[in-house]
Order: C-alpha cells, then structure tokens, then sequence
C-alpha cells in the first residue's frame, strides 16, 4: 500500500462544537495577525513593491519560505461598512476576481464565523487552476470603528471530513488573508488594507508562486473600483 497516498487522503471528523472551538481560536489569531500587518508602516520588513497610477500601494515581508503580500488604499466616500458589504458579497466576488468560478457558505459557526469554499477553473491563472480551498471567514468590528475580515484555510484533514475533495482538484491552503478597512477622521473616508499569504499546494516553484502573489493582491484595484461605483 502506498502510505503517501493514505496521509494526503486522511481526514478528520469532529464534532460540531469542536469545530466550533478549533474556528473561533483560529480566526481570533488571524484577526490580530491582521491589525498588527496594517499598523506598521515599513517596519519589521516590510518592503514596498510599487505603488500604483490609482495610490495602490503594494509591499511584502518574508515570513518562511513564502512571503506576505499587503496592499494598501486610500478611499474616499467610502465607509468601512460600505466596504466590506460588497467585499464580503459572495455574489459580487467574481467581479473582482476573474479566477474565482465558485463560491459557496458551507455553513455558519457562529453569528460572524462561516465557512466557505472557494473554486478556481481550468481557465484560472497557474496558482489557481483546478484549486480550492477550504476557509473560515471572521467578520469583526473594533470598538474605533475599525472592520477586519480575517480568512484562512482550515487544516486539510478537517476540510475534508467536513467536504471530500474533488479528484480533479487541488486543494490549496491560504495562510492567512484578509481586510482591515480603518476609518478615519473623514466619516467618508477609510484606509484599507488588504494582507494575503498563499500556498497553492501542487508543484509550483517558489519563485513563480511568490510573483503570482504579487499579481494577485493586486484586486484590491478591482474591488476598490466596484465598491466606488456601487450605491450605499
């Protein structure tokens, strides 16, 4: 028997208030990952990338083989709530990311804690074609008015107890994602950022995926767009 393929199908079945626990540590921890990726500036190395014709600005920091990629912009007329409704609109997703050709709740955990899965085709970019994931999402305002959505992959042998993986997929892990959109002391006006640590799984080399990642934060243009064009 092939042990290799035995361990890459294991999956765990547990129940539903283990689950429950296992989430809402896990998304707390991305939620404060998060705050601490938007406060610093071009402190603990950060290093701008470029910034764009729209004021998009984009840096990365290393953080084990892979690197963190954060993106950055100013809205105005823009509240953070205004934001985050459409960013968390699973219908509106594709708008702003061609890849994405499905998008589905698997279920809620709590009031601000649901599960998604996340599906990329066969037309997709390289670090995307024929990948899923399989993510918790964590929707969180501060009391300075401050909203995080803090996104992650769940250990691969709980997301196949909860849904078996395709054949013809690969299921990727997202170590971290998520917006911190900060309101300021414009009322019509918010900074925000957009922090995104990728591993596709499948053979891709470092450098490939790490250069893809770059391209990839770069939505935050186009869901920056759709947010302006869209009615309170």
């Amino acid at each position: 028997m092939n042990t290799s393929s035995v361990a890459c199908s294991q999956s765990w079945s547990i129940s539903e208030e283990s689950l429950r626990r296992y989430v809402h540590f896990a998304s707390e921890s991305c939620v404060q990952e998060l705050l601490m990726s938007a406060s610093n500036d071009c402190g603990d190395g950060w290093k701008i990338l470029l910034t764009l014709d729209s004021g998009v600005e984009i840096s990365k920091r290393r953080s084990g083989s892979l690197h963190i990629f954060r993106s950055r912009c100013l809205l105005r007329s823009v509240s953070p709530q205004q934001f985050i409704t459409v960013a968390n609109a699973i219908d509106a997703a594709k708008q702003w990311d061609p890849d994405l050709v499905d998008a589905r709740y698997i279920k809620d955990v709590e009031d601000n804690l649901s599960i998604i899965r996340l599906k990329f085709g066969e037309n997709s970019k390289a670090l995307f074609r024929k990948r899923e994931f399989i993510v918790y999402e964590r929707r969180e305002s501060m009391e300075d008015g401050t909203v995080v959505v803090a996104v992650a992959s769940l250990p691969k042998e709980i997301a196949a107890g909860l849904l078996p993986k395709p054949n013809n997929a690969i299921r990727g892990l997202l170590v971290q994602s998520g917006w911190v959109v900060e309101k300021l002391d414009d009322l019509n006006s918010c900074l925000v950022t957009y922090v995104l640590q990728l591993d596709p799984a499948g053979w891709l080399p470092k450098c490939f995926v790490n250069r893809l990642n770059t391209k990839l934060v770069m939505i935050i243009e186009n869901l920056t767009k759709l947010v302006q064009t869209t009615p309170p």
